[in-house]
């Protein structure tokens, strides 16, 4: 048999990554009580098909499927994927703050859920129509977090979801210039 004599590798260094977000501080997690109404259209924003896990898992396989050869446009994919854990943790403890559970599923009224699953997604094939589902991903979060804070009445609650909201503008101001860029 002939031996493979080259390597294949991913020259992309992720090394020293930072979440993209802005450099504003989160509120305190905190709940004027348990409202499990309130935990449950939560669960939607951690693990909807409009969610926080849905982005992270969107952009890390985009990021992947780009860095061998686009690394810039793939470290901002990845850094903007941190920034989305970091809500994706944030929604995990309000919602066990407020009498919920993190188990995957978004729930409804009646407290039964349905499962997270990749059919959420948007994988384009290319990357500026990738670049353009993630901005459509981040106007869509925006528009149902803003639902979920007008049906909120807890201050704290509400603050860290206005929090949230700061960030994916954020994003999608990041996602534009670099979709002009690819």
């Amino acid at each position: 048999m002939e031996e493979c004599t080259h390597i294949l590798a991913n020259t992309c260094s992720f090394a020293g990554i930072r979440p993209i977000m802005l450099d504003l501080p989160y509120p305190p997690i905190e709940a004027e009580g348990k409202n499990r109404s309130y935990a449950n259209l939560l669960s939607f924003d951690y693990c909807g098909p409009v969610s926080e896990l849905s982005a992270i898992t969107q952009y890390i396989n985009n990021e992947n499927r780009i860095s061998g050869e686009l690394c810039a446009p793939a470290k901002t994919l990845l850094g903007i994927a941190l920034a989305e854990m970091m809500h994706l943790q944030k929604l995990g403890e309000l919602i066990m703050l407020l009498g919920g559970t993190v188990d995957f599923a978004a729930k409804g009224t009646n407290g039964r859920g349905r499962m997270w699953t990749p059919e959420y997604l948007t994988i384009p094939e290319h990357v500026k129509a990738m670049i353009a589902a993630d901005i459509e991903s981040e106007k869509a979060a925006v528009k149902q977090y803003r639902m979920h804070i007008s049906q909120i009445r807890d201050p704290h609650v509400n603050a860290v979801l206005e929090r949230i909201i700061q960030d994916e503008e954020y994003h999608i101001m990041v996602l534009g210039i670099l979709q002009k860029q690819v």
